[in-house]
């Protein structure tokens, strides 16, 4: 990766990090601007201090010299403290807001991209690059104090040692200019030392980190999900599946065990390195030494070079090494952009839907076929269907038949393949997704409720109107059963986050689905199977209530049980990924040749046969 790479990508880290967390990385400088700055006044002060008592003696020179140093160290030591607080403050809610960052993404990425197994894996490079061990934006608000630093004490050092080479003693090889030159040249060595081994260091931790994704995937499947999941946890305990799932485990922790024998190696290249900058602070300290010795210099100077190079050689050891730590993680920052890069080309739209829902809907399916990525096969061919305002449609046929598919196309959840899906005449992909998404409604076939209150769940908001809440659960026949909660709409659903939280049955999770899409008062309500966990008899009174309640609008029903077409204006028959009738309830029944018989009277002789 070129510098003009490692730039940009620093700059966009930086970027990000003043957007999620402001004021971290300011008071991360600020606080080692003062840090790095006080030990070199220290050293100044405390060689005047020395050769004041070794020579003159002067009380009051003396005096002003420690009250300044007590002064300057007492005033650095209170604004220290209080940056130090803020600064602290700040990076408790880093995590936080590395968490947000991921939150946002998911939120604005295509739903067909979720679901590729190349994106979840992208995902999870990024995540564990920036949780597990804090690589890219975390190392970048570590090292910027670091990197301050290592610039104040190259100059400050360089400052108080320029005396040092220029001061002339009773010894003219100690006199020499070559011993800049040696002394920086070694320095340089040092540094050289340090590249190559967090190079090394870093292929060493690739080679191991690159093997975890796969490994913290599946340990957290195995280890984690298939317990915690309570649906999962009854199969796993009825069909004993915790055998295979702890030998998955017992053969991942085997073979990471043996992947984590790499990173001992690093330990090698560190020592090399500290062995080194050992060897030149012992001949800066003689140099130094000989050098008070022939007279250079008064002792207090002594402790002022020694010092002063002994930070230099520090400082510049430190500067190699940010510079090869940020080589590693501009490798990670890309790899985390790179996640934050996928398109999210639901929003690069031109048109809002609020310049369309101004007239009555219309919704035409033309000409379209879908295949999902990746897929050579169909699932839908040429679904031509048109959807009007003020009416109920029914999408119907047997499980396979692309009813769902065809919800996730109207939903924009994915794009058509061929052909196009339009609103009024405007084809949707010209209409803005989010205020799209503001006029539809729907209750999936595998809906999800939250460990929320029952009111927050319905509202999709911790601030809600009580009264509409109730009325929207009256309407979907389950505001009985909340009324009598301990805590009624604040009662929380289930046990994830509260011990008097609600189990509620499938069927009253679906009424509460069914509140919370009317609490929405859309112009398009879309049903996938909203009847799917109900019985015959709540069924038939929640599509009574449900063909009063929408009245007005458009609702479409997707089903393969047959008993919402009667309240439909018209019916659409998929059979193998194409519609092959339509009408109403009526004349589809009347034709025995047709598909839609089939499947009405195979339902009706169910229901005859489950009634006896």
């Amino acid at each position: 990766m070129s510098i003009r790479d490692r730039l940009k990508i620093t700059r966009r880290g930086y970027s990000i990090l003043r957007e999620y967390c402001p004021g971290l990385i300011e008071t991360k400088i600020l606080f080692s601007l003062i840090e790095s700055g006080a030990p070199f006044i220290n050293i100044w002060f405390s060689a005047k201090i020395i050769n004041e008592i070794a020579n003159l003696r002067r009380i009051k020179v003396l005096g002003i010299y420690v009250i300044f140093t007590i002064l300057i160290n007492l005033i650095f030591s209170i604004i220290k403290s209080v940056v130090d607080r803020v600064s602290s403050a700040k990076e408790a809610s880093m995590w936080d807001c590395f968490s947000k960052i991921f939150c946002d993404k998911q939120m604005s990425v295509e739903y067909e991209v979720l679901e590729k197994a190349s994106y979840q894996q992208q995902k999870q490079k990024a995540e564990e690059n920036l949780f597990m061990f804090g690589n890219g934006l975390g190392q970048l608000v570590w090292n910027t104090p670091g990197l301050i630093s290592v610039f104040v004490g190259i100059f400050a050092s360089i400052a108080l040692s320029i005396s040092l080479f220029t001061s002339k003693c009773n010894n003219n090889i100690l006199n020499s200019k070559l011993w800049i030159l040696v002394i920086v040249a070694m320095i340089v060595f040092e540094g050289w030392i340090h590249d190559k081994y967090k190079n090394r260091e870093q292929k060493v931790f690739n080679d191991w980190s690159d093997g975890t994704v796969w490994f913290n995937r599946t340990f957290a499947f195995y280890g984690q999900e298939l317990d915690l999941d309570l649906q999962r946890a009854k199969d796993v305990r009825i069909y004993r599946q915790d055998i295979i799932a702890l030998n998955k485990i017992d053969k991942m922790i085997a073979h990471n065990i043996k992947d984590d024998s790499y990173i001992s190696k690093m330990s090698l290249y560190q020592g090399i390195s500290s062995f080194w900058a050992e060897i030149i602070n012992s001949l800066c300290y003689i140099f130094v030494v000989l050098k008070t010795f022939y007279g250079a210099f008064p002792v207090g100077n002594m402790v002022q070079y020694i010092s002063s190079l002994k930070r230099l050689t520090e400082s510049f050891g430190e500067l190699t090494l940010s510079i090869a730590e940020n080589k590693i993680y501009c490798e990670h920052l890309k790899k985390l952009f790179e996640y934050l890069d996928i398109d999210a080309s639901n929003e690069n739209n031109v048109d809002i839907l609020e310049n369309v829902v101004e007239k009555e809907i219309c919704i035409e399916f033309k000409n379209v076929s879908f295949k999902y990525p990746g897929s050579d096969t169909y699932v839908l061919r040429n679904i031509n269907a048109e959807f009007h305002s003020g009416k109920r449609y029914a999408i119907v046929g047997m499980n396979g038949s692309g009813k769902t598919t065809f919800v996730k196309l109207l939903c924009r959840l994915y794009a058509p393949t061929e052909g196009a899906i339009y609103i009024n005449g405007i084809d949707v992909k010209r209409i803005d997704y989010k205020e799209y998404l503001k006029n539809l409604a729907v209750v999936f076939q595998d809906f999800q409720l939250f460990s929320f209150g029952v009111g927050q769940n319905v509202s999709v908001n911790t601030d809600y109107d009580k009264l509409k809440v109730e009325q929207c659960l009256m309407k979907a026949g389950i505001y009985d059963r909340v009324s009598k909660m301990s805590e009624k709409l604040e009662t929380c659903l289930y046990r994830d986050f509260s011990e008097n939280g609600v189990e509620i049955s499938g069927g009253e999770a679906q009424k509460i689905a069914l509140a919370r899409a009317l609490y929405k008062e859309t112009s398009v309500m879309i049903l996938d199977e909203p009847t799917a966990a109900l019985d015959p008899i709540a069924e038939e009174e929640v599509y009574t209530k449900f063909s009063e309640i929408r009245s007005e609008g458009l609702t479409i029903y997707i089903s393969h049980r047959l008993s919402s077409c009667k309240f439909c204006d018209s019916v659409n028959v998929f059979d193998c990924g194409t519609i092959v009738q339509k009408g109403t309830h009526e004349e589809l029944v009347a034709n025995k040749q047709g598909k839609y018989y089939e499947l009405w009277n195979a339902q009706a002789q169910y229901y005859r046969n489950s009634s006896r």
